[in-house]
């Protein structure tokens, strides 16, 4: 290849690139409390994320299949929330000195990991897109969210509401919003359509529901009302 046929090259290569890169681009947006009461309301726990109108989602991130971890101590789950690609392994060690029996039951993954002592671990596998409430079958005010998603556009909101989504692609995506305030009895907002381009890179303002604290009250495994403590139990006392 000649000198000039090598600097045409380099030039198309370099004009290649950068068309490339500019056809992505950084989402924002910002999640406030609906109503009269957002100024003194706590802002819920929120995601928001984008799946494209047509053709097969993008691809997950790079380390989208690796083990994740749920951890239960001090009788609540470390995170509160998490969110993960589908197919994703998520690991649920016991770190609380007595039993626990998480357990989901709700829209996204279902499943019950049994009774299992201290120091102990399970593990599920997310495989399936949706929002999944965990819970202990024997301490009522354990609670969690696992969030199984097809796509890497998403972002959780900070604690000041604002969330970014880098290296979204030009097109047209539903935005799926949710947020604690909802609740897992509670119907989903439905998705709406937007559009990324060069000049349309903001969400706006999302609103959400306040939390009430009650969004995550539910019933036991069995669909009954828990059962009061009883202390000489060994599930809620101390492991020698």
């Amino acid at each position: 290849m000649t000198r000039r046929r090598m600097r045409i090259a380099a030039v198309t290569l370099c004009f290649s690139v950068t068309t490339l890169c500019a056809q992505v681009s950084v989402v924002h947006g910002r999640v406030e409390v609906e109503g009269t009461a957002k100024t003194r309301a706590p802002l819920p726990s929120t995601v928001v994320w984008l799946t494209p109108v047509a053709g097969d989602p993008p691809p997950p991130s790079g380390n989208a299949l690796g083990t994740m971890r749920l951890t239960q101590r001090n009788k609540s789950f470390e995170p509160h929330l998490l969110v993960v690609p589908a197919g994703s392994a998520v690991e649920f060690p016991n770190r609380d000195p007595f039993f626990h029996n998480v357990f989901s039951l709700f829209e996204g993954k279902r499943f019950d990991l049994g009774l299992y002592e201290a120091g102990t671990t399970r593990m599920v596998h997310f495989d399936r897109p949706g929002i999944s409430y965990i819970f202990c079958n024997i301490h009522p005010e354990m609670s969690g969210v696992v969030i199984t998603l097809t796509t890497p556009f998403y972002a959780v909101a900070n604690g000041a509401g604002n969330l970014q989504i880098t290296n979204v692609p030009y097109g047209r995506y539903w935005l799926h919003v949710w947020s604690e305030g909802t609740g897992p009895e509670a119907v989903p907002p439905p998705a709406r359509e937007i559009a990324i381009t060069e000049t349309s890179t903001a969400l706006g303002v999302i609103r959400v529901a306040a939390l009430n604290g009650q969004s995550l009250a539910h019933k036991n495994k069995y669909g009954r009302d828990y059962d009061a403590p009883t202390p000489d139990s060994p599930i809620y006392h101390q492991q020698p």
